[in-house]
């Protein structure tokens, strides 16, 4: 009895614990809840699709390469991402053709954004229960939803975001301390993020806005004046940073810019990005999505939805400003970076066969997200107080206050403070249901994965086939890996992965295919064939050391194709066939035989030789054309 009441004590003790802490900073305690929330539901989520498009690529890359500094700083796709590079090796060597590791790598690097994101809100902006707001942007908007769930967009994005919140927290502790240690944070954050992905460049121009329109009070001019002058070692730090990424991606990079090819390309790029995209992705949208094969789908949301968030976030922008001198700095500070992603993608993304839908995915404005939710909370709450503190080294002064002397708010608000707290609550509440509409729909476009469905019937097959089954090597279907990727959309690049794959060879007697479901099936040949041959039973007769041409059906154009051989040989010899400019030699067995091959070339008339003398074959089926499975 004694032991059982200690234990009703400590129980009772540790329940008082969790109590007392809850009821010492309960936001803190909802914000975590939050945080543990959006994660598991998004790992949920990012758990029922599969690897997409750009991952098998990635994978593909990695299967193939040594681990080498000259693999780790080869470009992808003029993407500089060596440590996104190093990790998709890894994985790929220890696990293969798996999707699971990266959800659980997406899902530590969400927690990871959220914990920092949530320690930076706590230290930027003033306590209270609003400061729930911008985490709940952060955490549940969906335009961050392809950044934790599709690898290829992840791997680079949540670094690049998490690097944003490292390197304006450092920024933020330096111009309240002044201690130069937290200039080397500020560095490795930018660095971290540079080795992830290019784009993370950005966080330096975001550091100096930040600077200029939250953390140093006046006028435009004199504000940028003193952060240029106050913080001077921030910017020597990054400008030292950019100019060695710059001078090491250059010399490895092609040029990404395009030209818009007119002005109303331009206009509808920039409407879909910020009216269709941006604005009712912060505030709970698309709330419908347009699928887009295996990738992740783009937003497509209904047009009463669309100025409906324009209208709340309009409204939300006066609101604040109103109410707070440092809200109209912080709209500017989201307003300038907007401007900057969207030159950046104009410059790169305008001009290509794209372009029409550039401004709908949302993976282009993730880290617009981060930038939105802060100003979100420095809106709402103003800036929080710096603690007591030396000024910055040669400083010359301390931080401005720009929130300071802050007017009351306005009298329509303080007599109907009630009914704006209501519309707040409403407005709240409409956007966490559009948000859980909108993942959950989101959720569902994502399940659907063709490539995850190609693979496993692929290996369902392989495992039935009898040994010694051998391939042609064909593309995979172009929802899978699109023909823009080759060669890594052939089956040979897709599978390379595979504990126990499937053997590809150049040519074989009884080759089988995959068909567009993963199927195994025999191979037959579609294409023109040569046109029947003079000799009676036998077609075309081929004695050693001789050529015969037979002319073909129709002209093939100078392209990859598939031949079929039929032929009764008198005996084991070579042959070779050639095609245009082109030849081939392959084996020929005595009796009754076939063989496949591949071919690179182009005519109107086959010439088949036998070196050897003694020897004769008979054939009147060859045919040049496209591997197809045997129905």
């Amino acid at each position: 009895m004694a032991s059982t009441g200690s234990e009703v004590t400590a129980q009772r003790d540790e329940s008082g614990l969790i109590g007392g802490w809850v009821r010492a900073d309960p936001v803190r305690a909802i914000g975590i809840v939050l945080i543990v929330a959006s994660v598991a539901w998004r790992a949920q989520l990012a758990s029922r699709g599969h690897l997409a498009v750009d991952d098998w690529v990635l994978i593909s890359r990695a299967a193939e390469s040594d681990l080498t500094p000259g693999f780790l700083l080869t470009l992808y796709n003029n993407h500089f991402m060596p440590a996104a590079l190093l990790i998709t090796w890894l994985v790929t060597r220890v696990v293969g053709l798996a999707y699971w590791p990266y959800v659980l790598l997406m899902t530590a690097g969400q927690a990871v954004l959220a914990v920092t994101f949530f320690r930076l809100l706590r230290t930027l902006v003033r306590p209270g229960w609003a400061l729930l707001v911008p985490l709940a942007v952060l955490l549940f908007s969906p335009l961050t939803l392809e950044a934790t769930s599709w690898w290829a967009v992840g791997v680079n994005m949540l670094p690049m975001q998490i690097a944003m919140v490292l390197a304006v927290g450092a920024q933020l502790r330096y111009v309240r301390t002044g201690r130069r240690r937290h200039l080397v944070s500020l560095g490795a954050a930018v660095v971290f993020g540079l080795l992830f992905f290019e784009k993370a460049l950005l966080v330096v121009p975001l550091v100096f806005l930040l600077t200029a329109c939250l953390l140093v009070g006046g006028p435009p001019v004199r504000a940028v004046w003193e952060t240029v002058r106050r913080y001077w070692p921030s910017w020597a730090v990054l400008t030292a940073v950019s100019l060695g990424f710059a001078g090491l991606y250059l010399t490895r990079s092609e040029s990404s810019l395009r030209q818009p090819g007119s002005l109303g390309e331009v206009l509808s790029f920039l409407w879909q990005l910020i009216g269709s995209t941006v604005v009712p992705g912060l505030l709970g949208g698309p709330l419908r999505w347009m699928p887009a094969d295996d990738g992740a789908p783009v937003t497509a949301p209904p047009e009463l939805a669309r100025w409906l968030s324009w209208a709340v976030f309009l409204a939300l922008v006066v609101a604040t400003v109103r109410m707070r001198r440092v809200a109209a700095r912080a709209w500017v500070l989201l307003g300038a970076y907007l401007v900057l992603v969207m030159a950046l993608l104009g410059a790169t993304r305008l001009g290509s066969i794209y372009s029409a839908v550039a401004g709908t995915v949302p993976r282009y404005v993730s880290d617009v997200v981060v930038v939105a939710a802060l100003c979100i909370g420095v809106a709402l709450l103003g800036l929080a107080a710096p603690a007591a503190g030396r000024p910055p080294e040669g400083a010359g002064g301390t931080p401005d206050d720009p929130d300071a002397g802050d007017p009351p708010p306005p009298a329509v608000l303080a007599r109907h403070r009630e009914t704006v707290s209501t519309v707040l609550v409403v407005v709240l509440f409409a956007g966490g249901l559009g948000a859980a509409w909108s993942t959950a729909r989101y959720g569902d476009e994502w399940a659907v994965k063709r490539g995850r469905a190609f693979l496993e019937t692929a290996r369902a097959e392989l495992a039935a086939a009898p040994p010694g089954t051998v391939f042609l090597d064909q593309p995979v279907p172009g929802d899978v890996v699109p023909a823009l990727s080759a060669p890594y959309n052939r089956q040979s690049k897709f599978f390379q992965a595979m504990a126990d794959g499937p053997v590809f060879v150049p040519g074989a007697e009884a080759p089988s295919i995959f068909d567009a479901s993963g199927h195994v099936a025999p191979v037959r040949v579609v294409g023109p064939a040569v046109r029947p041959g003079p000799e009676e039973g036998c077609g075309y007769k081929i004695v050693g050391g001789r050529t015969v041409r037979m002319p073909l059906s129709a002209p093939r154009d100078d392209w990859f194709w598939v031949v079929r051989v039929g032929y009764l040989s008198s005996a084991d010899t070579t042959a070779v066939f050639r095609l245009g400019d082109t030849s081939r030699e392959f084996p020929v067995k005595q009796g009754l035989h076939q063989y496949f091959f591949e071919f690179t070339g182009g005519g109107d008339t086959v010439e088949l030789t036998l070196p050897s003398h003694g020897v004769t074959v008979c054939t009147n089926e060859v045919v040049v054309g496209t591997p197809m499975p045997q129905q």
